[in-house]
């Protein structure tokens, strides 16, 4: 089989949520470029309409669909109009999440000073919306048809805690042992469930974090780079590789329960 043939999805329907996203959005755009019709589901209409004009200039296929990811009605809906605009989900990509500072630990909050709905907030973008209710609505259309991939995002966090951002590396590490539980349900489903692992990427939601005003790396990137091998950043089109494989039947059609790590050496790094 020609190597190109590996990676190519035409006709394949890849839904990705969060696609509206930096990370997200450089998964949707390799899909697509692989020659999926992409669903780019989300809550901001605007930023939806950007991302689909990039996917069509790019020469890609793609639509907008308003949807509430933590909203299990809300998702149902968007796949009938799915399935109807572009046709049944093949791929299924959860990319929604993100950390909240209501539940980061600081020096002015401690953990035992989160409160327990700022908790559960962030435990339903991350893990309710981020994987399991999509898993649920997307995955039982692909059992029903016995052929399907569906990567979930997880974190370097999900593996390691990372200092301040215990409520996001839980909810993160959940995802992964929900996505192996999936693997082995599904299996015989012809249902594949992975997960990809981003490294550090800076992305609108933490550059103020990595970055100071006059765009000099801050203490705590400069940590992070401190225990990153390759002593970079990634960027949002390195992601688009590992899930072009993980959707490529072709390629990864024996490939199931198993995390991909795109974080520059970052978990393999100790002292």
């Amino acid at each position: 089989m020609p190597t190109s043939s590996l990676f190519q999805l035409t006709n394949q329907v890849a839904v990705v949520i969060g696609a509206t996203g930096e990370l997200g959005g450089a998964i949707a755009l390799g899909l697509a470029q692989a020659g999926a019709k992409v669903a780019v589901l989300g809550r901001n209409a605007a930023k939806g309409a950007a991302r689909v004009s990039e996917i069509e200039a790019s020469g890609g296929t793609a639509a907008f669909f308003d949807a509430d990811a933590t909203d299990k009605a809300s998702l149902e809906a968007a796949r009938a109009k799915i399935e109807s605009q572009l046709g049944p989900c093949d791929i299924l990509v959860n990319a929604a999440g993100g950390n909240d500072p209501r539940v980061t630990v600081t020096e002015q909050k401690a953990f035992e000073d989160i409160a327990l709905p700022d908790w559960m907030d962030n435990y339903q973008l991350n893990l309710v919306g981020g994987a399991l209710l999509p898993c649920q609505v997307f995955g039982a259309a692909m059992k029903s048809r016995g052929l399907g991939s569906i990567i979930n995002i997880a974190s370097v966090s999900a593996h390691l805690p990372l200092s301040r951002v215990v409520a996001y590396s839980s909810a993160k590490a959940a995802v992964l042992n929900l996505s192996q539980f999936l693997a082995r349900e599904w299996a015989k489903h012809g249902v594949r469930v992975n997960t990809i692992t981003p490294g550090f990427f800076p992305a609108d939601q933490n550059r103020k974090l990595l970055f100071d005003e006059s765009g000099n790396p801050t203490p705590r990137a400069q940590s992070i780079l401190g225990h990153t091998p390759m002593n970079r950043f990634g960027q949002a089109c390195e992601l688009a590789g590992a899930a072009v494989f993980l959707a490529a039947h072709q390629a990864s059609g024996f490939i199931t329960g198993t995390d991909i790590r795109v974080d520059g050496g970052f978990l393999s790094q100790t002292i």
